[in-house]
């Protein structure tokens, strides 16, 4: 029947659906399918990776924010750069200067006045560019990785979503999709940023010591963000000049107290005091007796080696050989005589302690003092060689013993005579202000001077005179002599050498110098900016300025006296630092630092329109003699170093037009060129050459004096020295033709050949002084407040002029002078005259009314 269908059909489908339910109830025990699971763990396995990619996402993120910060302040600086070339970029000045020309052009229209616009100015012709379509550049291989990982990414993009519910870190995700995408943007977006990326790391710079890595672009970041209006080149300037200076600080900061250089010593004292000769005797040279008469004429320097101290020293009592930590020293040796003074005094500006030698036969000589007052003036420390002590009565050398010893053996007559010249000595250091002490009685060398008893000639005493400066020097001197790195090196001569041009001795203190390097050198027109091409050292112990083998080195060390070789030296001035530009754009800082000096030292050479040629071998020498010529009051017109060429005789010879005087050169220890003699000769030009400095000075004083003696003769009769006399009436011996009488010199010189004339009577001329007596003795001259008797004759072609008729004994009687008469004497017998002799030509100058 129909219901019992019905019922049958409803039990089915309860049963169908009871076997479902209990196949999922299996199912869901059973768990996921394998291929469920697969895919979840491939999920989960991508997620980890995410997770970890997705931390360096961060960071990669910051950087990548950085670099488009540093993108866009790069393009900002350019744009302001072009703007700047194109003159769009304006300063507020410049602002304010447009705005006062467009004022100006609104008034000059408003007035009428026509002023051309720019629309007024012809176009110019359009240039249509090609404007068809290109065709689609063929796809390179690069372009097709660039899709592909596009299409990589965007299918993990997709996986990761219908995952990321079960995963909190949602952002990571994102941030790692958006990092991976953006590193496959346009090519040259990414091109640039790689360029910008080489830049940050030329710019950043690992610092010493610590692994901090600071940029050096700092100062260039600040340019771009406030541009104060500077130039490109001040901009690098200022970097330069920081650069320098924090340079110099660390270098100053970074001091090695364990390791010292070798002390610069100075030898000073007066002329033939013996200072070469004791170099000679620490040597084993004879530098002496090759100079110039014996007398050290350039500043000289020498290399002692520490095995020389060490064998110098052997014989000296309690000296600890072992405790010896100067690797050497570095000894100067300048000229005693009082031209020099610019050398001693460049010499005791960079030594670091002096030898200060006395003759004890002569004691403290005027260079002597001179020298004391210099090493006051520069606080430099010294030490006293008492040289000479075999010069006294019956001594008895030994060289091989310590000088005290070699004193007690002496006999009682020689030591009586030491010690009395020693405290004689010793009483002149006092009145100079110094405290001196003989260095064995010595218990405070910081307050006393110790004295060294020594001989040049025998050798007692040269050691214990270096093993004092060595025991000075690592006590007292210890901090000063520390190692450091800055530069410190001074130009001391300028000297043109066969075969090798125009070299520059140097004194390097501290630092190094090496061959290529870029320096700056002080120069007489200015800073010479030039190359090394070559250091050259002489032997140790041997003289850099006697010509030796030298010895050529790559880079040259602290305390050292070298001679580089270099192109355009030849202007160099002696006396001011060297400097070394480790880069190009130091070159103009260090260049004015330079300049700053050049400026105080060259004040002192001037030049004069009218004066003598100089010439000299070295600067050194150059500027001895031309101190002796600024004491002599001798003007100079020119200055050369080196021989004397046909240049130079022509640059004399102008002097032939001005004043015959100074046509004249002067060459010490030079050569002078046979054609440059010959033309000197036919020109007129007087070349004077000398290898001491005295024997210059001696010739050409006697060419001065005895050219000054002919212009004398020649202008005698037209000089005519100013005289006031006083008629005395009772002297009257002859009246007319001549007239003889007896006058009172009130005023001036009279002298024969002198005109007389009467001012109180219409300047009548009365005649010429042919005779003067003084107490019946015939005299040439005579001065005020003398009483003397003059015979005056008449001018010739003249009637005579008689006393009583055309002047009186009440009437004043002067020279005549003229204007050629005050020449002559301004030029030729200013020496003969007196400060009140002027006074009296400027009086009588109003009297005859001169101009």
């Amino acid at each position: 029947s129909p219901p019992a269908e019905e019922a049958e059909g409803d039990k089915k489908k309860k049963d169908k659906k009871k076997k479902k339910g209990e196949k999922e109830e299996k199912e869901k025990k059973k768990g996921p399918s394998k291929a469920t699971v697969k895919a979840m763990q491939e999920a989960l396995a991508k997620m980890k990776e995410v997770r970890h990619s997705g931390r360096c996402s961060v960071r990669a993120g910051e950087r990548l924010e950085q670099e488009r910060k540093e993108k866009k302040k790069q393009k900002e600086k350019e744009r302001k750069e072009r703007l700047k070339k194109e003159g769009k970029l304006l300063t507020k000045t410049q602002r304010e200067a447009r705005a006062r020309a467009e004022a100006t052009l609104k008034m000059l229209q408003a007035q009428g006045v026509e002023v051309p616009s720019k629309d007024s100015v012809p176009k110019k012709k359009p240039v249509y560019g090609d404007k068809r379509r290109k065709k689609p550049s063929p796809q390179t291989p690069e372009g097709k990785c660039r899709r592909f990982c596009r299409l990589f990414v965007s299918q993990i993009s997709v996986i990761l979503r219908l995952f990321v519910p079960f995963f909190s870190r949602v952002i990571l995700c994102h941030s790692f999709i958006f990092f991976f995408c953006s590193c496959f943007e346009d090519e040259e977006e990414d091109e640039e940023s790689e360029e910008d990326e080489e830049k940050e790391k030329e710019k950043v710079v690992t610092t010493t010591g610590h692994g901090k890595r600071r940029a050096a672009s700092e100062d260039e970041s600040s340019e771009s963000d406030d541009d104060d209006g500077r130039t490109k080149e001040e901009r690098l300037y200022d970097r330069a000049k920081r650069r320098i200076e924090k340079r110099r600080a660390e270098n100053l900061k970074n001091i090695d107290l364990e390791r010292l250089r070798a002390p610069v010593v100075c030898v000073l004292g007066h002329v033939d005091t013996g200072k070469t000769k004791i170099l000679d005797k620490l040597r084993h040279t004879h530098v002496q007796d090759g100079e110039a008469g014996g007398i050290t004429q350039q500043i000289g320097a020498t290399n002692v080696p520490k095995e020389t101290i060490e064998e110098q020293t052997k014989m000296v009592k309690n000296f600890d050989k072992d405790n010896l930590k100067i690797p050497g020293m570095l000894i100067i040796d300048t000229p005693g005589h009082e031209s020099f003074s610019n050398l001693r005094n460049r010499g005791s500006s960079l030594c670091d302690i002096a030898i200060l030698v006395v003759d004890i036969m002569h004691g403290l000589e005027p260079q002597t003092l001179e020298s004391i007052n210099l090493l006051k003036e520069k606080k430099c420390p010294f030490i006293v060689a008492l040289n000479k002590i075999d010069r006294l009565y019956d001594w008895k050398k030994s060289p091989e013993t310590d000088v005290v010893a070699t004193l007690k053996k002496q006999k009682k007559n020689t030591k009586d005579e030491f010690d009395e010249r020693a405290k004689a000595v010793i009483v002149e250091f006092a009145q100079q202000g110094l405290n001196a002490a003989l260095f064995y009685e010595n218990k405070d060398p910081r307050t006393f001077v110790s004295l060294v008893p020594t001989s040049a000639h025998s050798g007692d005493g040269m050691g214990n005179l270096i093993a004092l400066l060595v025991e000075l020097t690592q006590t007292m001197l210890a901090r000063r002599l520390a190692h450091c790195d800055e530069l410190r090196a001074q130009v001391m001569e300028v000297k043109a050498l066969p075969g090798m041009g125009t070299t520059i001795d140097v004194i390097l203190i501290n630092g190094r110098l090496r061959e290529g390097e870029t320096i700056i050198v002080p120069g007489v027109e200015g800073p010479i900016v030039t190359q090394i091409r070559g250091l050259l050292l002489p032997p140790p112990l041997k003289e850099l300025r006697v010509k030796s083998q030298y010895e050529k080195h790559k880079e040259v060390s602290t305390s050292q006296g070298v001679k580089i070789l270099g192109k355009d030296l030849e202007k160099t001035l002696a006396g001011l630092p060297l400097l070394v530009a480790h880069r190009e754009d130091e070159v103009p800082v260090l260049r004015d630092e330079l300049e700053r000096e050049l400026k105080q030292t060259l004040s002192s050479i001037k030049l004069e329109e009218k004066g003598v040629y100089v010439q000299a071998s070295t600067l050194g020498s150059l500027e001895a003699l031309l101190e002796f010529l600024r004491t002599s009051k001798v003007p100079y017109a020119g200055i050369n170093i080196g021989p004397v060429h046909k240049k130079d005789v022509m640059k004399a010879s102008t002097m032939l037009e001005h004043d015959l005087q100074y046509a004249v050169i002067l060459a010490f220890d030079v050569k002078v060129e046979r054609e440059s003699q010959e033309m000197a000769d036919s020109l007129g030009v007087r070349i004077f050459s000398a290898e001491i400095i005295y024997h210059l000075f001696d010739a050409f004083t006697k060419y001065r004096e005895d050219y000054k003696k002919a212009k004398q003769d020649e202008f005698k009769h037209i000089a005519v020295f100013p005289a006031k006399l006083r008629v005395l009436p009772q002297f009257i011996f002859n009246s007319r033709d001549p007239i003889v009488m007896g006058v009172t010199v009130e005023a001036g010189v009279i002298k024969q050949g002198t005109p007389l004339c009467v001012p109180s009577k219409g300047f009548v001329d009365i005649g010429v002084v042919t005779s003067i007596e003084v107490n019946h003795k015939s005299v040439e001259s005579a001065k005020k407040g003398q009483e003397i008797c003059v015979k005056i004759e008449p001018i010739p072609g003249e009637s005579p002029k008689m006393y009583g008729r055309h002047f009186e004994a009440t009437d004043i009687i002067v020279s005549k002078i003229t204007r050629a008469s005050i020449d002559a004497l301004k030029n030729w017998f200013r020496d003969e005259m007196q400060k009140s002799d002027w006074q009296l030509i400027m009086e009588l100058k109003k009297t005859f009314e001169i101009i």
